[in-house]
């Protein structure tokens, strides 16, 4: 493991800030393509930073990224490289990219790791081609969220048309610690259906999860349809949706 992956407290995490030498300057940071980053507890997981940058002698590159908690200052993703790509003779694109093995980030910190989810900031140093740097903190912010799993079933199947069907299924989300999915309980999860032959699926109730992630409702069945769960995600927790269960009319 790189020792980019090596969390350290960073008492300053919160306070922006930024100095060196001459007229190079970050235009704009763009994570992941804006999109949050998930992580699960098997799969490697590596994502683009993409920060614009501009100098009047044009662009030389980035000497340092590194990103982490924007509360805590703890973060575990390894920098393994970056690419510039020039726009024109004084602006570059310089995407440096982040990669992470879960199995790494129980080690990487000496709290729980799960506390690490949430907002994360970036820093960078980018360097000109005349010998001007700029040390850059805070360019962006974006979400590290706990990768989650929803289940769905629908029973008794096939079901007579005016009878009781009950929907079950189950929330889950990463843990970090564990490498396992544990069951999120508290959480509003949208039950939603869509009948046989249209185009979308519309929400029928909204039901919280138990104590285990546990999900369960009765609805009266008019038509032949599928069912499925549906959870909006939270700032640590990545947003989900079920595969659905298609039930056929007796």
């Amino acid at each position: 493991m790189g020792g980019g992956a090596v969390a350290v407290l960073l008492l300053t995490a919160t306070g922006a800030h930024a100095e060196g030498r001459g007229d190079v300057r970050v235009v704009s940071t763009v994570v992941n393509g804006g999109a949050n980053v998930t992580v699960g507890t098997t799969h490697k997981v590596t994502f683009p930073i993409a920060i614009t940058v501009k100098d009047n002698s044009g662009v030389k590159g980035l000497s340092r990224v590194s990103t982490f908690n924007r509360s805590n200052g703890y973060g575990f993703f390894d920098w393994v490289g970056s690419t510039c790509r020039k726009k024109s003779a004084t602006t570059s694109v310089c995407t440096a990219t982040m990669s992470v093995d879960p199995a790494w980030i129980a080690a990487s910190d000496d709290i729980d790791s799960n506390r690490v989810a949430g907002t994360w900031m970036v820093n960078a140093t980018v360097n000109a081609n005349d010998g001007d740097y700029w040390i850059s903190d805070s360019l962006a912010d974006y979400k590290v969220k706990r990768a989650s799993r929803l289940t769905t079933d629908a029973t008794p199947e096939p079901v007579a048309k005016g009878g009781k069907l009950t929907i079950t299924g189950k929330l889950s989300r990463a843990n970090w610690e564990t490498l396992t999915y544990q069951g999120f309980a508290g959480q509003d999860v949208k039950l939603q259906y869509r009948k046989s032959g249209a185009a979308h699926y519309s929400t029928v109730k909204t039901v919280r999860t138990g104590a285990a992630g546990q999900l369960s409702t009765k609805v009266t069945v008019t038509s032949a349809g599928s069912w499925r769960w549906y959870f909006p995600g939270t700032t640590t927790t990545a947003r989900i949706v079920s595969a659905g269960d298609a039930v056929v009319l007796k």
